[in-house]
């Protein structure tokens, strides 16, 4: 049973990054130079796999495909310690494939370390918003087919609004710096996205709890 929640855990983190990277390179050789019709194409690709995967995978694993998700399901008791360490190096592992697999389906060296720059307080400060906004509203769904739309819909939107175009996932994070394309990430900038990311998710899992003893008290 485990065996199978971890392999889901894999092939969803695995899918995922291939579409975020992927797209990202289509888009960019599509849009002749325009960033923002590149960057629509890549939102939009996300925001259609991330809902798929929630949808099929959600019922096998909880679909984390991201550590922070699975800290804060530790931290509610939702899975044990083993789970959520099982789970952390599934998700990093297919990360990192699945930018393999995006390089390779581009005809790109298989690991070709990114040098797209994002650093500073804007990224970092952009990273703990979108993280934050993750935990509260997938944690804040009632149920996992109202999580499918809401967290796609949430990390779509905040690709947007956020100056770092919302990793929101250390796994995904890594995986990012493996591919030197537009959605791709300096391998000296992961440290520093990821610690904005875990600090997010301690907003996160605050707001929820706010907000939830709240509710129990109306």
């Amino acid at each position: 049973m485990i065996a199978r929640k971890v392999l889901a855990e894999a092939l969803g983190a695995l899918l995922l990054t291939a579409c975020v990277i992927g797209s990202g390179i289509m888009a960019e050789r599509l849009a002749g130079g325009n960033a923002a019709v590149a960057l629509l194409a890549n939102t939009l690709a996300t925001v259609a796999v991330l809902a798929t995967l929630i949808a099929l995978l959600g019922a096998v694993s909880g679909a984390h495909f991201n550590p922070v998700v699975s800290a804060v399901a530790l931290h509610n008791r939702q899975i044990d310690a083993g789970t959520a360490t099982l789970y952390v190096v599934a998700q990093v592992s297919g990360c990192c494939a699945g930018a393999i697999l995006a390089n390779a389906m581009f005809e790109l060296p298989l690991i070709h370390t990114s040098n797209h720059a994002r650093a500073g307080f804007a990224q970092w400060l952009s990273e703990l918003v979108a993280t934050a906004g993750l935990i509260f509203v997938a944690f804040g769904s009632p149920t996992l087919k109202e999580a499918a739309w809401r967290v796609a819909l949430w990390i779509g939107a905040a690709y947007w609004f956020t100056a770092s175009t919302s990793f929101a996932n250390p796994a995904i994070t890594i995986g990012r710096s493996l591919s030197d394309t537009f959605a791709g990430i300096r391998p000296v900038d992961v440290p520093g996205f990821i610690a904005a990311q875990l600090l997010g998710a301690l907003v996160g899992a605050q707001l929820l709890r706010l907000f939830a003893e709240r509710k129990a008290v109306a």
